[in-house]
């Protein structure tokens, strides 16, 4: 794709839906918000992974929680999660899938709700960063996934508009924010949330994982939203 505003974008989140992260995050909150006196079930933690993290701590400490253990609980968790950085896995055939959407000449941007050093961990992992065109992380805007700014960061890297682009996500945070965005979204398990939740959550389409996406991708909506279907 050129870039110039006159292809199609495929944006993609990174954590759970190209690398399997998901439950290292999890675990690396329930220990951060333990050692802060914090007893959060890990259920429930996961089921906040894909949000931002300044949005994870307003529901977990509270929206008149204290800055100094905001900032404690979140370098807690980052010192956690970068123990694993040399570890990362990525999900199956998520390299193959990014080169395959590029091949197609789609402009492939990351969308991450991530910071920016933990988002170079990933894009390493992936081993792919010939087909990405651009990425944005938390870094990059003011408010973190379920608001819309990411994805509308990544379609500014894109010079997309909301109609000529499909997201691809792993989380209800994803698809909300895809929705206050005006792009639509197609979903994978691959973070452990459930075909149904993300269906009800407003996903265009779901697959199992990265490898199911490739494996259909010329049907999928990605393909259909670039021939303009």
């Amino acid at each position: 794709m050129s870039g110039d505003g006159t292809g199609r974008a495929v944006l993609f989140d990174v954590d759970g839906t190209l690398v399997d992260t998901t439950y290292l995050h999890t675990v690396a909150w329930w220990e951060a918000l333990r050692q802060a006196g914090r007893r959060v079930p890990m259920s429930v933690i996961h089921r906040t992974i894909g949000m931002g993290s300044d949005q994870l701590l307003a529901r977990f400490l509270g929206e008149d929680r204290d800055p100094e253990e905001a900032a404690a609980v979140s370098a807690a968790h980052h010192t956690l999660y970068a123990e694993y950085w040399p570890r990362l896995a990525p999900l199956d055939k998520a390299a193959e899938l990014l080169r395959a959407c590029a091949d197609r000449g789609w402009t492939v941007v990351l969308a991450s709700s991530a910071r920016g050093d933990e988002l170079e961990a990933m894009r390493r992992a992936v081993g792919a960063d010939e087909a990405v065109t651009a990425a944005t992380s938390s870094d990059d805007v003011e408010a973190s996934k379920p608001a819309p700014d990411l994805v509308r960061s990544a379609l500014d890297q894109a010079r997309a508009t909301p109609d000529r682009a499909v997201f691809v996500g792993d989380t209800v945070w994803d698809v909300a924010a895809c929705e206050r965005a005006g792009v639509p979204c197609v979903g994978v398990l691959s973070g452990g949330i459930t075909r149904r939740e993300l269906e009800e959550a407003g996903a265009a389409e779901v697959y199992e994982n990265p490898a199911d996406l490739l494996a259909h991708l010329d049907a999928s909506l990605l393909a259909r939203h670039s021939r303009g279907g």
